[in-house]
């Protein structure tokens, strides 16, 4: 197996990473919210969800690549096994050595809460595998979407708060429903710009279904919606102006929704990739502020 560390770093795909650092942040500050912070608990769900997200990436670097939707048409970042860096039986030992330590990090959550958590943390291990692989793979039948928006939102912070503070608030709900939103536009970005190639390889993503302007709406909307939950938390529950500081987000929101839309270059459009991460990223962090203050 290559030693080569930058190899497996760019495999790791750093880009999508907040979408497993974020949901965990956001629990935990509404833990804290809730004066119920545990960061032990905390820094144990991190791992986990590093874990889970870059063994998930290297699944879709293997199972991509032998499925036929990693080709030399592609225009995106490049991947690993395609490109010839590591072997894909190199990739399918990684993914499973990544998803074997997630595992093993798990049953510690499990031991600390209950065994409430070891079916959440199998079936999300599961399917870290199954976005791309098995005999139907999320990521090819039009699911992706809502992989991430279950797993990296409402599964990922409602976990998170849950180990610490023992149950499930509203406030939770409703910061989940908004985190996995963004999170599923990471990957609306990039099926966005991988439709002609995904077409191609038989994988039926919702863009390839329906077609970009069904992808720029699904965009738009999730910006959208996201940006409401701090109207909500602040019409519904008990938090005061503070957590409105998301919505300084709104112009970057909006821009981006713009970009999408009319983006033509493929340059462009792995940009996007980029940015769409980074509002996701941003948004966590003033969100994170705004319960905490709120």
């Amino acid at each position: 197996m290559s030693v080569n560390p930058k190899i497996w770093l760019e495999a790791a795909r750093p880009k999508t990473l907040p979408a497993a650092v974020v949901p965990v942040m956001v629990g935990t500050a509404l833990a804290a919210a809730h004066h119920m912070a545990d960061f032990t608990r905390a820094a144990i769900c991190l791992a986990f969800a590093l874990l889970v997200q870059i063994g998930t990436n290297f699944a879709n670097d293997y199972y991509d690549f032998v499925q036929g939707a990693d080709t030399v048409a592609r225009v995106g970042p490049r991947r690993a096994v395609a490109a010839g860096l590591v072997t894909p039986r190199q990739m399918l030992i990684a993914t499973w050595l990544v998803l074997g330590v997630a595992f093993a990090v798990g049953l510690l959550l499990v031991h600390e809460v209950g065994w409430l958590l070891l079916p959440i943390g199998v079936i999300s291990i599961v399917c870290a595998i199954a976005y791309t692989g098995g005999p139907f793979p999320l990521g090819y039948n039009g699911l992706g979407d809502i992989f991430v928006f279950v797993f990296f939102g409402l599964v990922a912070v409602c976990t998170t708060f849950y180990v610490q503070a023992g149950h499930v608030a509203p406030d939770a709900i409703f910061c989940a429903a908004a985190i996995g939103l963004l999170a599923a536009n990471i990957l609306v970005a990039n099926n966005y710009r991988d439709v002609e190639t995904d077409e191609l390889a038989g994988k039926k993503t919702l863009v390839v279904r329906f077609g970009r302007k069904f992808a720029l709406w699904q965009y738009a909307l999730s910006n959208l919606v996201a940006l409401l939950c701090p109207l909500a938390l602040l019409g519904l529950t008990r938090y005061r102006w503070p957590v409105l500081l998301p919505l300084v987000l709104t112009p970057l929101a909006v821009s981006l929704t713009h970009r999408l839309g009319v983006s033509v270059e493929p340059q462009e459009r792995i940009a996007l990739l980029g940015a769409t991460a980074r509002l996701l990223a941003a948004y966590g962090v003033l969100l994170s502020v705004g319960v905490m203050l709120g």
